[in-house]
């Protein structure tokens, strides 16, 4: 068998694939009696025909053309290893030629596009130098202390962060509608859980006190029969209950019952390390952004479609996987998010453009760096997917391709490389970007808002 790779345009090209000699004849043959086992002649048994007699039945012809469909795809892959194409999307066979003593196949295909590196080494890694300021720090102490503040009932008039009891209906034009009433709900004034107006309505109230508001739903609400409509809250203050936050103090550290901390010094200390390693992800991963960023505008590269689409395809996939986790179908998700399988897609394919991109990229540089990972990468990769995904290694050995678990470990060390290589540059933090929150201790979390269709309007 000869094979020939000839490129074209868009990194598509063709295959041409040459069979003749005994390799041919073996498999016209083999062809031949399988078409055989199938003819049915007036006065012989199925499989017991005469050779002289299926000769003068089945033609040459067609013993040729179940040759090719019985081996077209063995004699693909092996052109594709002769010729060291990667192909990227599904092949189209042509007969270019065929007889006795031949054939000549065609197969038209996409395959992986050619380019050259642009730089790779010495490109800028740059962070943001981490800070935690006073602000930063006061706000979460006072997120945990709320977490485990008391409440207390209050004799006074309700102020913003007390929590009042109220019964509250709602009415438009005099009649009631669906989730404007409810008894017994407690209410943090100040959490926006309302429309505006409502809960600034509330303070100054008192225990056993009533409230007429007259107020309107913005154009923008959620419920298109409510948008933009006047309406009368009659609410009944309950009770009336305010905080009363702990005291920073070594009780209180013992409290939170976080490992290591016994002393109110020792909370804050962990506190503060909790913000840090938080502004440090988050530093880290926006220098990560920037550094796969520059890495992919230094090469230039014309990605086929079809590789694009079928990032898209998994894209998808994935989100399927995801929202399934939820019992959601991917139907309900569409509707949910007002959007076609089509509009999906195109919203994908930026993204999907990227993902392929920084693929090629990061493959070709540990070819040319000769990044292989070895085999204690290899085992320590199936045991993290296995921890990863709850399933045992042999089973995770059996459903995953070696060959695709060694290529994301070779663009894994491709990127280390490329990291190793960069430019470390620190700069000074932005005062005016919001730190991310860090909870400094997991062990009691804060109390759970209610649920969207408890309040009256969201």
């Amino acid at each position: 068998m000869a094979s020939n790779w000839t490129l074209k345009e868009n990194s598509s090209g063709e295959l041409t694939v040459t069979v003749e000699g005994d390799e041919w004849k073996q498999a016209c043959d083999k062809a031949f009696k399988k078409l055989a086992r199938n003819v049915n002649i007036d006065g012989f048994r199925k499989g017991h025909v005469p050779q002289a007699i299926l000769k003068r039945t089945i033609q040459p012809a067609q013993s040729q053309v179940q040759a090719v469909d019985d081996h077209a795809n063995e004699w693909l892959q092996r052109g594709i290893a002769e010729t060291g194409i990667k192909v990227v999307s599904r092949p189209t066979l042509d007969i270019k030629n065929m007889d006795a003593d031949h054939v000549e196949l065609s197969f038209v295909m996409t395959v992986e596009p050619t380019f050259e590196l642009g730089q790779y080494k010495g490109l800028k890694y740059e962070t943001e130098e981490v800070t935690v300021s006073d602000e930063e720090f006061e706000k979460e102490l006072n997120r945990l202390r709320e977490s485990y503040a008391d409440e207390q009932v209050k004799d006074g008039p309700a102020a913003e962060g007390d929590i009042v009891n109220i019964d509250y209906e709602g009415l438009i034009d005099g009649k009631d509608f669906a989730g404007g009433k409810a008894e017994n709900y407690n209410l943090t004034l100040g959490s926006h859980s309302f429309i505006d107006g409502f809960e600034d309505g509330l303070i100054g109230a008192k225990a056993g006190e009533e409230k007429e508001l007259n107020l309107k739903f913005p154009d923008d609400y959620h419920e298109p029969d409510l948008k933009g409509r006047d309406v009368v809250f009659k609410v009944k203050v309950n009770e009336v209950k305010t905080k009363v936050l702990p005291e920073v103090d070594d009780d209180f550290a013992k409290d939170v019952n976080a490992p290591g901390v016994e002393t109110a010094e020792q909370l804050k200390d962990l506190i503060r390390s909790r913000i840090k390693e938080g502004k440090q992800s988050q530093a880290d991963r926006a220098a990560e952004e920037k550094l796969l960023e520059e890495l992919r505008d230094s090469t230039k590269i014309d990605v086929p479609q079809v590789m694009v689409d079928n990032e898209v395809d998994n894209m998808v996939r994935q989100m399927q996987n995801q929202i399934a986790q939820y019992g959601i179908r991917m139907e309900q998700y569409l509707q949910m998010m007002g959007q076609t399988m089509d509009q999906l897609r195109q919203n994908y394919q930026p993204e999907a453009d990227k993902n392929v991109r920084l693929r090629l990229i990061l493959t070709k540089i540990s070819e040319v760096e000769n990044l292989v990972p070895s085999e204690e990468d290899i085992e320590k990769e199936y045991q993290d997917l296995s921890r990863q995904y709850g399933l045992k290694e042999e089973q995770i050995k059996q459903e995953l391709d070696s060959e695709l678990v060694k290529e994301d470990l070779c663009r894994q060390k491709a990127y280390d490389f490329v990291k190793d290589n960069a430019e470390k540059v620190t700069v000074k933090a932005d005062a005016a970007k919001p730190a991310e929150e860090k909870p400094a201790a997991e062990e009691k979390p804060a109390a759970e808002e209610k649920p969207a269709e408890e309040k009256a309007a969201e």
